[in-house]
Formats: C-alpha cells, sequence, structure tokens
C-alpha cells in the first residue's frame, strides 16, 4: 500500500498454526483513482463512482478464475471480502449486493462519508443480509468515523439475521498499523 502495509502474510503466518488454509487474493488499487474505483455511487470531490462495475468484476471475472485454477471452497461460507477506509466501503457494498457470494466482510475503518446513499441503500437490503459483518474503527479517526459505522450497524442489527462483531479502539488512528493490529481478530472471528 501507499502509505505502508497490513502484514497480512505476516499474520498468516503465525495464525497458520491453527492448521486452517486460506487463499488472499491482495487486488492493486488505482491509487488516486481510488476514491471513484471503490465508490458504488457518484461523489462531487471525485466524479463517477465505479464500485459497481468494481464488485461485478470480482464476481464474474475474478472469482471464477481464482475458483478454476485454484483448489478452493466456492461457497459463500468459505469466501470472504474485507478492506479498509474506501475498501472497507466497498467491502461492506460487496457482502451487500452479493450475499449469496461473500460470507464475511472485514470492514475497517469504512468511508461511509463518502457514499451517503449507501445508508438508502442498506435499509432496503438489510433485510437479506447475512454472514458475517466485522466493523472495526478508530477513536481518533474522524469526527465521525464511529458513529456514522454505528448508523450501518444498528441497521443491520434491527433488519437482518447476520452475525456483527464490533470493534472500537478509542486510541485508533486511520492507519495501515491499526488495521494490521485488527486483521488477525477478524481472521479468528470468521474461522
Amino acid at each position: 500500500a501507499a502509505f505502508g502495509e497490513w502484514g497480512i502474510d505476516e499474520a498468516l503466518d503465525s495464525l497458520s498454526a491453527s492448521g486452517k488454509s486460506l487463499i488472499v487474493v491482495g487486488i492493486d488499487n488505482g491509487g488516486e483513482k481510488r476514491m471513484s474505483e471503490y465508490n458504488p455511487y457518484a461523489y462531487d470531490q471525485v466524479g463517477k463512482g465505479e464500485g459497481k462495475e468494481y464488485v461485478e468484476y470480482l464476481v464474474e471475472t475474478l472469482k471464477p478464475f481464482i475458483d478454476e485454477n485454484y483448489r478452493t471452497k466456492r461457497d459463500a461460507a468459505h469466501t470472504y471480502i474485507a478492506g479498509s477506509s474506501m475498501g472497507g466501503l466497498i467491502s461492506f457494498y460487496a457482502i451487500l449486493e452479493y450475499p449469496k457470494v461473500f460470507g464475511a466482510a472485514g470492514i475497517f475503518s469504512p468511508a461511509f462519508w463518502t457514499a451517503p446513499q449507501l445508508y438508502d441503500e442498506a435499509k432496503k437490503k438489510s433485510a437479506a443480509a447475512k454472514g458475517k459483518f466485522y466493523f472495526y474503527a478508530g477513536g481518533s479517526e474522524t469526527k465521525t468515523m464511529v458513529s456514522d459505522m454505528q448508523q450501518i450497524i444498528d441497521m443491520l442489527r434491527h433488519n437482518s439475521s447476520a452475525e456483527i462483531k464490533v470493534e472500537i479502539n478509542q486510541e485508533g488512528r486511520h492507519n495501515e498499523s491499526n488495521w494490521r493490529r485488527e486483521f488477525p481478530k477478524f481472521y479468528e472471528w470468521i474461522n
């Protein structure tokens, strides 16, 4: 990542003693374009959102390629998506749009403030939401990070039967070192 890494490979090396195996597919983003690439809606500061097409690519092209070329368990119960900031936003959107494809999502410091339309979409689709939703945010991120995330969580809890885990680190900042510390908790919870 441009600002540091999560250390997923190191975390999985440490966690592999549990005997569980996992294929991780890291997807490069468009750098400066990630604000539109990971947003399913138009956003004034960056223009047209391309997130819908991005998730369609994951579901219709990338996942079938992985399933065809690697020994995978193809069902939703064994297919997860995770990301931070804009990646957290698109991960939430992906599991909401494709609950039959993604069985769990790691939603780290989601940039929900860039997609106010997502609240209406979540309200409409939360009844069909299932699987596992892991939410993380730091109290030292933006002023509304935790409250924006909590609004989505409350909607899910009220309307769906999804399993929801919430972690809030009051001192946590919007950076890779916080997400690196949080990733093993997500991994252990979904397994």
